[in-house]
């Protein structure tokens, strides 16, 4: 089922039964360069506007075409206030769960490497509190990071599709659960 209903760079959809396929269109990205000021923010981001905690979870896969193509899942607040966490296609030619989380400007975090093309991610608020796991098995879930985020009541919460270097990408998004719930245990994401 899919729960989101709104876009930012709306872009191609397929969607049958769980899965939910978006086209990223080529140079597509959400980064906010902390090296040279750049701003990119055009990746198709579909969402649905979540008051208060949450938790966030898919399975994502792609094809791993082009450097730092990714699925990610998605948090905004504002146009320099954002968080996501991807599967992403690394410049060192790794796939990894990669976290960036923007405030101002980004953040850009390696996570653990994977050698298969799909993974499940999660991402929950807690208040100012955020937490961000994943899972190569979607039952157990390991800890990217815990960080705060002054942000609004009510996010942007929702998926991306990117293609910062490449012609495009399909991303695939399965299993989407979106729960209005407050995590007892942050770090466990539950």
């Amino acid at each position: 089922m899919n729960p989101f209903d709104k876009w930012l760079n709306e872009a191609p959809l397929n969607e049958t039964n769980n899965l939910i396929q978006i086209t990223a269109p080529g140079r597509t990205d959400y980064f906010i360069n902390p090296e040279s000021g750049d701003v990119k923010s055009n990746a198709p981001f579909l969402y649905a506007d979540i008051q208060g905690d949450f938790v966030l979870r898919a399975k994502v896969r792609h094809d791993f075409i082009s450097k730092f193509d990714g699925a990610a899942l998605f948090i905004m607040d504002g146009d320099d206030r954002w968080a996501k966490l991807c599967y992403e296609y690394t410049d060192l030619d790794t796939y990894a769960v990669v976290s960036v989380v923007t405030n101002g400007v980004s953040d850009d975090a390696n996570g653990q490497n994977l050698t298969d093309k799909s993974v499940w991610l999660q991402i929950g608020r807690k208040g100012d509190a955020f937490a961000m796991h994943y899972s190569t098995d979607g039952s157990y879930y390991q800890m990217v990071r815990v960080f705060q985020l002054k942000a609004s009541d009510t996010l942007k919460v929702g998926i991306v599709s990117q293609s910062p270097t490449g012609e495009g990408l399909v991303s695939d998004f399965s299993d989407i659960q979106l729960e209005r719930v407050t995590m007892h245990n942050i770090r466990a994401g539950k």
